[in-house]
């Protein structure tokens, strides 16, 4: 699984950077080129002749150390890196990525740093919990770089507690089951729906929902991630999109039907996370609406429903739907699942703190023809994403494809 990658392996200032020895020997021995940078605190635990010789490639401590004049060498690593590990990461490392500071080889590397990024932390277990190094964390995280957990343990300080480096042959698991889920959905061809739609009144007034567009954004990000050719076609968000998609953007149902539509007959997979307008205003005010007594009637009609259209016209694609309910989740959702003729759907119950619009995280269950799939707790609506794909993976590589 790793022959042929090229990894960057980061170890920072920790005692358990001897650790990163065993994990360098391990990415080499499967097949990586595996490039090492140390930072100078790093150099006072493990020397950089330990990990070259592992490694087979020079070491990079000093960014100001240019061996080829042809390259920037930190912008040269960047660019060719299929992944990024560190491994120990301290404190003050994940800190200054969390802030983008660039002030040494290991930093300024990962602020030009395109390519996946993944990080085993480890330190004291009150330094772990620290509101700073907690919230650094949780930063990183709505990027999208990958954690590989502190084990819990003896530690340097005496303590008996979580905070230790993840054990090197968990860390090397870690990379091979990422680089195993990367390539999944090569080939294929991805859209993705996001956000709410917009139902003008007038020039300055419309009607819609709460929808930010993040559950939706995490399902493309995660679609490209495991090698997708994904297209995103979406409505009024609060975040920015991922990079790396097609992006299409829509104000109205019409338009998102019109677009979704238009593209359909050639994708694979089709996600619908959506929140689409039900209704419209009949008429649409050329000019401001003036306020003109005390009552305000509006006229609405029904909007196409954009997954049922799909569900009608599918051929071999893939389609998965969205339900946000507030109760009788799964009888909600195996209906809408029937009616809409959809591979999966994935409901979740918006009344729960934590499951609703706009937030960072999700709490879904995935439905498929047989029933309930997949229950997923109070996750990051990044996760939910990449669980999600999994479950979409497998069933589309089933032969006869969304027939399954």
């Amino acid at each position: 699984m790793l022959r042929g990658k090229s990894i960057i392996l980061g170890i920072t200032g920790g005692i358990a950077a001897y650790k990163g020895a065993a994990l360098c020997s391990k990415l080499t021995q499967a097949g990586a080129s595996v490039k090492v940078i140390m930072t100078e605190s790093a150099t006072k635990f493990i020397t950089p002749l330990t990990l070259q010789t592992l490694s087979r490639n020079p070491v990079y401590t000093d960014t100001f150390d240019e061996r080829d004049p042809s390259v920037v060498s930190h912008i040269d690593l960047a660019d060719h890196a299929d992944l990024i590990v560190i491994a120990p990461a301290t404190a003050n490392a994940i800190a200054k990525l969390a802030g983008g500071h660039a002030d040494d080889m290991l930093s300024t590397t990962l602020i030009a740093a395109t390519c996946p990024i993944l990080i085993a932390p480890a330190m004291n277990v009150h330094m772990y919990e620290h509101p700073a190094v907690v919230s650094n964390l949780e930063l990183l995280a709505s990027r999208g770089v990958m954690f590989v957990e502190p084990g819990t343990g003896q530690l340097a300080c005496g303590y008996v507690a979580k905070g230790r480096l993840a054990e090197p042959e968990e860390i090397a698991a870690a990379v091979e089951a990422w680089f195993a889920r990367s390539g999944r959905l090569r080939g294929k061809r991805v859209l993705v729906t996001a956000g709410g739609t917009m139902e003008r009144l007038d020039p300055v007034r419309y009607l819609t929902n709460d929808s930010s567009g993040k559950m939706g954004f995490a399902i493309a990000e995660a679609a490209l991630l495991m090698g997708a050719e994904v297209t995103l076609v979406a409505g009024r968000t609060a975040v920015s999109p991922p990079p790396g998609v097609q992006l299409v953007r829509v104000e109205s149902a019409q338009q998102m039907l019109e677009a979704v539509t238009g593209f359909y007959d050639e994708m694979d997979i089709v996600i619908k996370s959506a929140a689409v307008a039900d209704y419209r205003a009949v008429n649409i005010s050329g000019q401001k609406l003036k306020k003109n007594g005390e009552r305000l009637v509006l006229e609405l009609e029904r909007t196409t429903d954009i997954l049922e259209t799909l569900g009608k016209r599918k051929k071999n694609q893939f389609l998965v739907g969205f339900a946000a309910e507030t109760e009788q989740i799964g009888h909600y959702a195996m209906d809408k699942l029937r009616r809409k003729h959809c591979d999966l759907i994935v409901a979740n119950d918006v009344s729960l703190a934590g499951a609703g619009f706009n937030g960072d995280t999700n709490i879904v269950q995935v439905f498929g023809e047989e029933g309930l799939v997949e229950t997923m707790p109070l996750l990051s609506k990044r996760e939910v994403a990449s669980r999600l794909l999994d479950i979409i993976a497998e069933r589309a590589a089933l032969p006869g494809g969304s027939e399954k």
